[in-house]
């Protein structure tokens, strides 16, 4: 996937996680199966998760070379990529502390969906400062995946939206 093509992903899986979560009611958006995450905690994990991408994504080149490295692989394609995110998650895989949400009541999803999109608008403009080649050369690290290529990155956080966005409809029949 190029790079004009990721930032169109983003936009439209991050689009389609907000209008899904737009549409819940009060009790909808708080509902959560025993164990599981409501909605609004779904919005919130999202956003715990695209927050650092973001801050790390404005970083300096030769910095985030200094504090990451330089891959030593080719990227996975999407599809590679989703499949090993998979078998982690059957593997056991959850999120951690860092990343896993509080309780979030109906009243804070306005401030939470513009949260979440204006860190995906953030992420996308900074991808116009980084190159076809450097999305490929540039690594950052993920909790679960270890070392990820940018453009790997940015298909994780492309599938991630659609991850949990279908979470919320599976749990919601329960309702």
């Amino acid at each position: 996937m190029e790079k004009d093509q990721i930032k169109n992903r983003l936009t439209s899986v991050y689009s389609n996680f907000v209008n899904s979560c737009n549409s819940l009611t009060k009790d909808e958006f708080e509902y959560a199966p025993e164990g599981k995450w409501s909605a609004g905690q779904q919005m919130e994990h999202l956003i715990k998760s695209t927050s650092p991408l973001n801050q790390d994504m404005g970083l300096p080149k030769f910095l985030i070379k200094l504090k990451f490295g330089k891959a030593n692989r080719h990227s996975k394609n999407f599809d590679q990529l989703v499949e090993r995110y998979k078998e982690k998650l059957a593997l056991g895989g959850v999120a951690g502390a860092a990343f896993s949400p509080q309780k979030v009541d109906f009243h804070k999803k306005e401030k939470l969906i513009n949260q979440l999109q204006s860190n995906i608008e953030s992420i996308n403009q900074k991808l116009d400062k980084w190159t076809e080649a450097q999305l490929n050369e540039f690594i950052l690290p993920h909790p679960l995946l270890g070392k990820l290529t940018v453009r790997e990155m940015m298909y994780f956080t492309i599938h991630h939206a659609d991850h949990h966005r279908n979470l919320i409809k599976i749990y919601l029949k329960g309702v």
